[in-house]
């Protein structure tokens, strides 16, 4: 069972999604299956790496996140049953549409795309959205936004230009070429676990945990090293899901990126309260919650917030080296070693 489980798992497509939980997924799966429950809700589910691991556990998997963006990945991967890309729709995606805007040539050239992929992103946008299925819609604005991370150094809209520009595949080919790559990605993920699975863009406290036994946790972690602004890093991608209609573009920015938005969660002032409000928001579920020991709070601080609520807790340490860092100098640095804690709580 468990050997079938880590063999699947590597069938996600790979990710450098700031604090995703792919590569210590094998922990993580193996804390979790000592817990007895039959429905969870990742609540924080960013790549969706482990709403889809529990779904191939057979859970019923509802995964909620707040950016556009990593729903529609958690859509395509999670929620999604038995929908794949045929190679009509594909060929339909890359047709030229007479019909299709020029915000992002008019807005974001040369400012980390040459002005034919952007013409390519403005293309298939709206080739997306005439689309009539929205699980097909998601699969291909998914697979459109890992393309656009994929060429990019290190997978983020922070800086501009050539920076961080090497030989690598990923970053030489087009964009044409990379979404038809996560195309196949995306189709290669679908499966039916037998369950109803949801996926949701929501404010963590506008999540409803009826029915669910699980909620598993995986907050922006604050840390003395880096910030947690998940909408800085993304933001073109974030944009894009929406055309940038629903977003707010700081267009005296070198990035053009989009505000922010609020989360009691990256601020050291706010955290704690945060902490508070959301357990207690879930605190007829078991709770299992992913945190960093560079992080705020800190571990026993985190079991005592959690003894609030539930009268059990436990927690499994994971050795772990971030290849994710802010800024250059950052990048394999000593303070990307961390403990990964996983705090099982009910």
């Amino acid at each position: 069972m468990q050997t079938t489980l880590w063999t699947n798992i590597r069938s996600f497509p790979d990710t450098k999604y700031m604090g995703s939980k792919q590569a210590i997924l094998p922990e993580i799966m193996q804390a979790l299956s000592s817990i007895e429950f039959d429905s969870a809700l990742d609540a924080f589910s960013g790549s969706a790496c482990v709403s889809y691991a529990l779904k191939q556990m057979g859970k019923r998997i509802v995964a909620n996140d707040f950016l556009e963006f990593a729903y529609n990945i958690a859509k395509a991967t999670v929620e999604n049953n038995n929908v794949k890309l045929t190679p009509k729709t594909i060929e339909f995606l890359l047709e030229p549409n007479s019909k299709a805007g020029t915000f992002v040539r008019d807005t974001y050239k040369n400012l980390y795309f040459c002005e034919e992929d952007c013409a390519f992103i403005d293309n298939t946008y709206a080739n997306i959205k005439e689309l009539a299925d929205a699980t097909e819609q998601s699969i291909a604005m998914a697979a459109l936004c890992r393309a656009c991370m994929k060429k990019r150094p290190r997978g983020i809209f922070t800086f501009t230009g050539k920076k961080g520009w090497d030989g690598r595949r990923d970053l030489r080919i087009s964009m044409a070429r990379q979404f038809i790559d996560a195309i196949r990605l995306f189709n290669a993920c679908v499966f039916d676990n037998g369950r109803k699975n949801i996926a949701t863009c929501l404010d963590v406290f506008e999540t409803s945990a009826e029915g669910i036994d699980l909620v598993y946790i995986d907050t922006p972690y604050i840390s003395p090293h880096s910030d947690c602004d998940y909408t800085r890093r993304y933001h073109f991608v974030e944009g894009l899901c929406s055309y940038w209609s629903k977003v707010a573009i700081q267009y005296e920015t070198t990035t053009k990126k989009i505000r922010s938005y609020k989360t009691a969660f990256c601020s050291a002032k706010t955290v704690i309260a945060a902490f508070e409000r959301l357990f207690y928001h879930f605190r007829e579920c078991k709770l299992a919650v992913s945190y960093s020991s560079n992080g705020i709070p800190g571990r026993d601080e985190m079991i005592e917030l959690l003894k609030e609520t539930k009268s059990k807790v436990q927690v499994v340490e994971i050795p772990h080296k971030y290849s994710f860092g802010n800024q250059r100098h950052k990048v394999g640095n000593n303070n990307n070693s961390v403990t990964e804690y996983l705090f099982i709580a009910e």
